[in-house]
């Protein structure tokens, strides 16, 4: 059964509902009958609610990963960031004069 789960799960992480489906032809496997899933369809709202906002984070961390070991993490905003840290040392530097 692990196995099936496995592979029939492999491309839901990034669809949303999309283990409902999954779970219905799982349990039409080993004739376990279907009207378990009606009480699984309250719970799995929010437990996919976590599974896309997961989804969307690791995926987002992975790209800012790979981007910086290619070196093409904003050098821009980084150069812009150092210009403003820069400008407000001077600021706080020189005293106001009243």
């Amino acid at each position: 059964m692990l196995l099936i789960l496995m592979l029939t799960s492999k491309g839901m992480a990034g669809v949303p509902r999309a283990s409902l489906v999954v779970i219905a032809a799982t349990l039409n496997q080993f004739n376990i009958p279907e009207a378990g899933l009606l009480l699984i369809l309250g719970v799995d709202t929010f437990l996919d609610m976590g599974r896309s906002a997961t989804n969307a984070v690791g995926n987002s961390i992975a790209t800012a990963v790979v981007a910086k070991w290619e070196g093409e993490l904003l050098p821009e905003a980084e150069a812009n960031a150092k210009a403003l840290d820069r400008e407000a040392a001077a600021t706080l530097a020189q005293p106001a004069h009243a």
